[in-house]
């Protein structure tokens, strides 16, 4: 069955980085796109970025510029470069499969001073 694993969530200050990792298993991970969500309290999960089967990037402006989104297929592996993370980026990270819409458990980020 599909399953995604997120790891490398933490606690780190304003303009420090982070590296989330989503680790595929039970489906051919190249064939799909692949997207980050985080979730705020007291917010709506919302699309940080998605990255298609042919490598190409969607970002939402708030972290344009600061993150990154990538994939290696012979790791079946996605991952988010967070650079100069503020507190706003404070939340629970998931990765979704789009297609069919699986999910993993999430990886906490907490940014504070």
């Amino acid at each position: 069955q599909v399953q995604l694993v997120e790891s490398g969530g933490g606690l780190v200050q304003p303009g420090q980085s982070l590296r989330l990792s989503c680790a595929a298993s039970g489906f051919t991970f190249s064939n799909y796109a692949m997207s980050w969500y985080r979730q705020a309290p007291g917010r709506e999960r919302e699309l940080v970025a998605t990255i298609s089967s042919a490598h190409s990037t969607l970002y939402v402006d708030s972290v344009k510029g600061r993150f990154t989104i990538s994939r290696v297929n012979v790791k079946n592996t996605m991952y988010l470069q967070m650079n100069n993370l503020k507190p706003e980026d404070t939340a629970v990270y998931y990765c979704q499969r789009r297609e069919g819409d699986y999910w993993g458990q999430g990886t906490q980020v907490t940014v504070s001073s």
